[in-house]
């Protein structure tokens, strides 16, 4: 009874979830006020100690009704949508708080090549992309400021080629079918029709590909982050740099219909600590968001998440971490025409153009034996020359002559349970809700994500798509989402 409740998103007895925003009007506390200047007065009058009243305008607030943690482009889409579905201008106030002002550690930024494409194996993130392309297709209806430049996202709809060996063209070929009934314009390549396309790949070893002819190719990652800023900004959105070092929580215990015992825990405080300084600001709050990247599953354990006896729903973690990833950006004047897409190719190489002058940028998605290490962002050159270059020139091999002009490396939030993304509400701690955890497809799904966890928080359900599949809940059970086709 217990797996089929939670399979619902729902317990039985569990409080209730919704937002309590604080509303009214503006009245002025004048005994607040003159009790206020006394102390300022009184602090400097003889006799009296010092007490200079410190200025704490650097300081996040000490409420808000949501706080966000992790500023980058799914925290901020959060962000954008809570606002911008709010009931009336105003009613939720909501902090963003994000550690790394640089960004350097994004996985929506720094390891992505900015890429979209529906052609996933699970139907939920066929529609994410879906409604991804539609948003960013539209970008300035959305997140347009007065008196600010318009949002330019440099999509470039040169599609994406996926290619397949024998061995998993009937895979594929299944994908291909579900993305079509979903309303993805995706077709089908055999081996020769690939080649007269595009002549400069070599197709040995491929035995079927799949083609984007619609709404899929890539865009400016970083113009998204800053049109997101910008926008949540203008809406009253506070964003602040800190960490998130505790929470405040209180508990109750319930017994489930099968006698098993939980304990509920509600978030009330947020402890955010200053960058280079042992203060902190306590944030009173009513909800708030893990979209903490690579870092969220820390952030869930210290919000107690997974603190329990291994095989119960208290001791199961979120099974996120940083996994690091490298992009190398490459000139060959030699390489592919204008005409080329974003080609993943059947050992993990991916690759697209960049911009006009005969430059590429690309990558490699490692097995699980060849993970680099994850403890520093230092680029391994010869991760490139060894893992990167030969598949490189197999499948292409006008690639023969790049030479390598640049590379930088990033965090993906990696899920090790099935790679695909968290979304929505703790079973047990009510009122932390998780974007997380999409191993590298995060960035291109951040306008559908936030949209969602805006939906659960505000009206109890997921509307636009439905996300259940995606609740945490599925780590308890065992009943992997398994996202095949991420880069």
């Amino acid at each position: 009874m217990f797996r089929r409740v939670l399979r619902l998103g729902l317990t039985p007895g569990r409080p209730n979830r919704g937002l309590r925003t604080r509303r009214g009007g503006f009245t002025l506390d004048w005994d607040a006020k003159v009790s206020d200047f006394k102390k300022k007065i009184e602090c400097i009058l003889p006799g009296k100690q010092w007490g200079m009243p410190f200025d704490t305008s650097y300081l996040p607030p000490k409420q808000s009704d949501v706080v966000i943690i992790g500023g980058g482009i799914l925290g901020l889409s959060v962000a954008f949508w809570l606002k911008k579905l709010e009931s009336q201008r105003g009613a939720i106030r909501v902090l963003v708080v994000e550690q790394d002002h640089t960004y350097s550690r994004a996985s929506s930024t720094g390891p992505s090549v900015g890429g979209i494409w529906q052609q996933f194996s699970v139907p939920e993130n066929v529609q994410l992309s879906l409604f991804s392309i539609d948003f960013l297709r539209n970008i300035n209806e959305y997140l347009a400021v007065v008196d600010a430049p318009l949002v330019d996202l440099q999509f470039n709809p040169s599609g994406c080629l996926l290619l397949a060996s024998e061995k998993d063209a009937a895979t594929l070929e299944n994908n291909v079918k579900m993305q079509r009934r979903e309303g993805a314009k995706v077709c089908l390549m055999s081996p020769e029709h690939l080649q007269n396309k595009f002549p400069w790949i070599n197709i040995e070893g491929v035995a079927l590909a799949s083609y984007g002819m619609e709404d899929e190719g890539w865009f400016d990652a970083w113009s998204l982050f800053q049109g997101l800023r910008q926008k949540v900004q203008s809406m009253g959105v506070l964003l602040y740099q800190g960490e998130v070092t505790r929470f405040i929580t209180s508990s109750s215990q319930m017994e489930t219909t099968t006698g098993e015992q939980v304990v509920l825990r509600r978030i009330h405080e947020v402890h955010v600590k200053m960058n280079n300084s042992l203060e902190y600001q306590p944030v009173e709050c009513a909800v708030v968001i893990n979209a903490a990247g690579a870092w969220s599953g820390q952030v869930a354990e210290l919000a107690g998440i997974g603190k329990g006896l291994p095989g119960t729903l208290q001791g199961t973690k979120l099974p996120v971490e940083p996994r690091k990833r490298y992009v190398h950006l490459w000139h060959c004047p030699q390489g592919p025409g204008l005409e080329t897409p974003l080609v993943a190719d059947i050992n993990g190489v991916y690759f697209r153009r960049e911009g006009l002058g005969s430059n590429y940028l690309g990558g490699y998605s490692p097995t699980e034996e060849e993970e680099p290490d994850p403890t520093n962002l230092e680029v391994d050159h010869d991760f490139f020359q060894n893992k990167v270059w030969p598949h490189l020139v197999h499948r292409v091999p006008s690639f023969k002559t790049l030479k390598v002009q640049n590379a930088w490396a990033g965090y993906y939030d990696y899920n090790t349970f099935d790679q695909n993304g968290v979304v929505g509400p703790h079973p047990l701690v009510v009122n932390m809700y998780f974007a997380t955890g999409f191993s590298g497809h995060g960035l291109q799904h951040a306008p559908g994500i936030g949209r969602a966890v805006a939906e659960m928080i505000l009206e109890g359900q997921f509307k636009t798509i439905d996300m259940s599949p995606f609740l945490f809940t599925r780590f308890y059970l065992g009943e992997k989402l398994q996202e095949y086709n991420i880069l």
